[in-house]
């Protein structure tokens, strides 16, 4: 949290407002953010991502939205990049390309395996859809749209505890095309580093598959914290 802060804080243009959800934590995340001065901290009192977005876009005010997670860090001009791709009326929804890499790391065969799957995974699963522009992303590549798209289609399901973030795509698919921008963020490798490359791939396919297959519950039974 205290290096993403110090990156946000030099964005170039600034966020109208920068708003961080804190679902629960038991460490410092809250007083960190609230000392930083210009990040608004909500305490959410349900636990989980969905129930984070949905809070996070309900305090939010701003027309242009974009989902940051906490070990996640944007190029320095990411509001230009995010305002010129919104400026496109039929991209509904967009991510930036992420680079999963540890402080002497880069997990190269997982980067490019979070960037193949944006395109195999609705060419098998929804193949009417992607033919409509639909590509499916993560959380991990700071997924960005319109506030009222969002509120259109009902922002995030609550009921699931991951996969939250595919799902927005699918829906969010019915109001204009899904892109990933090609510029890079960089996202923690610590679940990779916990797990191991091969198991940690193997996991993220299985979770995947079993979405695809419309296995929709408990799918948090199969992916472990590393905290």
């Amino acid at each position: 949290m205290p290096r993403l802060l110090r990156l946000l804080a030099v964005l170039v243009p600034a966020p109208a407002e920068i708003i961080a959800v804190d679902g629960g934590s038991q460490d410092e995340t809250v007083a960190l953010v609230r000392a930083s001065g210009f990040v608004r901290a909500v305490e959410h009192p349900m636990r989980g991502r969905a129930a984070a977005i949905n809070r996070g876009v309900a305090e939010a005010r701003s027309p242009l939205l974009c989902v940051l997670h906490a070990d996640t860090i944007l190029p320095d001009d990411a509001l230009t990049v995010i305002r010129r791709t919104l400026a496109n009326p039929q991209t509904a929804l967009a991510g930036f390309t992420p680079l999963t890499a540890g402080a002497e790391t880069v997990r190269w065969g997982t980067t490019f395996h979070n960037w193949i799957k944006t395109w195999y995974a609705p060419v098998i699963f929804r193949p009417h859809l992607f033919l409509r522009g639909c590509r499916l992303l993560f959380g991990d590549h700071a997924m960005f749209f319109r506030r009222a798209d969002f509120l259109a289609v009902g922002g995030c399901d609550e009921t699931l505890t991951v996969m939250e973030d595919t799902d927005l795509c699918l829906r969010l698919c019915r109001r204009g095309r899904i892109r990933l921008v090609n510029r890079v963020v960089t996202t923690s490798d610590r679940r990779v580093a916990a797990w191991g490359g091969l198991k940690a791939n193997l996991i993220f396919l299985y979770i995947g598959i079993r979405f695809g297959l419309g296995l929709r519950r408990q799918l948090d039974r199969h992916y472990p914290h590393v905290r």
